[in-house]
């Protein structure tokens, strides 16, 4: 049974779900995400249903109680696995979706944030997309996934730290002094619009890690208006579409939504004044045919490495952007 094992050094859990090894590629003949297949409705724009291979679940409490020793101790993988399905058609890109169908897709993320909410074990809501192969995607369906932890993830835990940090220094919010100065400097600032501001970071590990940041300080989708959720729809598309623009060719990323977490006031009590609604990509490209590897420094030592200068990439990325637009 999977089950989450505490790491001392870092002090957050690993997860451990051996049950995910065996879980298929692509098969030749059918896609389990397209009409005909038990897991979905015969009819569907987006959709969402419970992960046929979670490392989290409900199920894995399962009378389980947490095991503790001087350095190691087990606890159950408690927690919720949905996939998130964009369309039904197998061989669309997010950007050809219409802007209607674009929303319908964030206020389903909306919705299933709320619901997963709802169970008060649930400590983190993360939405996300893995797309392209060289990201270690299996299924090509477009599609996107939401974890609820019943931990807070320690990448999470350590923006929060440094935004709480942060706000007791200045009286203000990390996030929203980032957008403000991206966008007063304009150089990394890719396009806007009434809700959102896309840029690429000053400080980026990844050439083309591209930020999305609500121009609101919302903390969760719990807080989106539905102008909200039809403005995060077009400024996806344009990005997405921009990206595929850059080298004439589908262009892999991890997309993290990060938000404020839920159900822990207690560790967490003034969150929703220094934490910020915004997205963060990771696409691994640092050109055409060439991959952005995290080596050993990046991984072994977390000394992030990056070989574009960020001025540069932002410009590309904007030209590309241009390119999309006057398709």
């Amino acid at each position: 049974m999977p089950e989450l094992r505490w790491n001392p050094l870092l002090r957050t859990y690993t997860m451990v779900a051996a049950n995910r090894q065996h879980r298929p590629q692509m098969p030749s003949d059918w896609c389990p995400f397209c009409k005909g297949s038990p897991s979905v409705p015969e009819n569907y724009s987006v959709y969402a249903y419970p992960n046929d291979f979670p490392v989290l679940s409900p199920a894995y409490d399962a009378e389980q109680q947490e095991v503790a020793e001087h350095l190691y101790h087990i606890a159950p993988a408690y927690g919720h696995c949905e996939v998130i399905l964009y369309s039904p058609d197998h061989n669309a890109k997010l950007y050809e979706l219409s802007l209607d169908h674009l929303t319908e897709l964030v206020q389903l993320w909306q919705q299933r944030h709320n619901a997963l909410t709802a169970d008060k074990r649930i400590k983190y809501v993360f939405v996300f997309e893995n797309r392209g192969e060289e990201v270690g995607v299996t299924m090509p369906h477009p599609h996107g996934q939401i974890y609820g932890y019943s931990f807070v993830p320690l990448k999470i835990k350590t923006e929060l730290d440094s935004s709480a940090q942060y706000h007791a220094e200045h009286s203000c919010c990390l996030l929203c002094d980032l957008q403000r100065t991206e966008m007063e400097q304009k150089v990394r600032l890719i396009t806007q619009n009434n809700s959102f501001v896309a840029y690429i970071p000053h400080f980026t590990d990844y050439p083309f890690g591209v930020f999305i940041s609500s121009r609101q300080h919302l903390g969760t989708f719990a807080e989106f208006s539905p102008q909200h959720c039809k403005d995060l729809a077009d400024i996806l598309r344009n990005i997405t579409g921009a990206f595929d623009q850059l080298y004439d060719r589908p262009f892999p990323y991890m997309m993290c939504i990060h938000q404020t977490p839920v159900n822990a006031h207690a560790d967490y009590p003034n969150a929703d004044q220094y934490y910020h609604f915004h997205i963060e990509f990771y696409p691994p490209l640092r050109d055409r045919h060439k991959i952005k590897w995290y080596a050993s420094s990046e991984m072994g030592a977390w000394a992030a490495a990056n070989v574009v200068e960020v001025e540069t990439s932002a410009d590309m990325l904007r030209q590309a952007l241009a390119r999309f637009q006057n398709r």
